[in-house]
């Protein structure tokens, strides 16, 4: 399983619901490795995206508690053992855990990869991602450039889990 992630230097990802940045090349890099696969996200990911509609072109698995919660084009499972239950139907390497918070915590050790822009900036934040550069578990094995938008400077990061 993979997961795909944007953080800022102190490993935030979002303030309020929402993203901390919009980078086109970050939105870019998450769409060409997304379509076509299995996004695994929460209720309020998919109600962050635009007019809270499931990501086209991709099978959408979201979890919420709510047994209520419904929403087209999209599979709602309300556990994570109903959420792993699930899974099961997919290839491992084609699902990618796209948040948030409580969602890549509940799946980060069932995770191979993690695709991460890093932003070299610190933002206010009330969400964050597991420190992955603190976790031996977890090495970096692909680096982009350095990328600019406007003043931000980022990477694209690629860490495996080592065995």
């Amino acid at each position: 399983m993979n997961l795909i992630v944007n953080a800022d230097k102190n490993w935030a990802i979002g303030k309020d619901g929402r993203l901390l940045v919009n980078i086109p090349a970050d939105m870019k890099f998450f769409r060409e490795n997304t379509t076509g696969k299995v996004v695994v996200m929460g209720r309020k990911t998919l109600e962050s995206f635009p007019n809270g509609k499931p990501l086209k072109d991709r099978v959408n698995i979201v979890l919420t508690r709510n047994p209520l919660y419904q929403v087209k084009d999209a599979v709602v499972v309300h556990s994570e053992g109903e959420l792993k239950e699930e899974l099961k139907k997919y290839d491992s390497e084609d699902i990618y855990v796209i948040g948030g918070e409580s969602v890549y915590n509940m799946l980060l050790d069932n995770c191979r990869v993690a695709h991460v822009t890093k932003v070299d900036y610190a933002y206010e934040a009330d969400a964050y991602f597991p420190n992955l550069d603190e976790k031996p578990e977890w090495k970096i094995t692909a680096d982009s450039e350095e990328q600019t938008y406007f003043d931000l400077e980022y990477h694209f990061l690629k860490y495996e889990r080592v065995k």
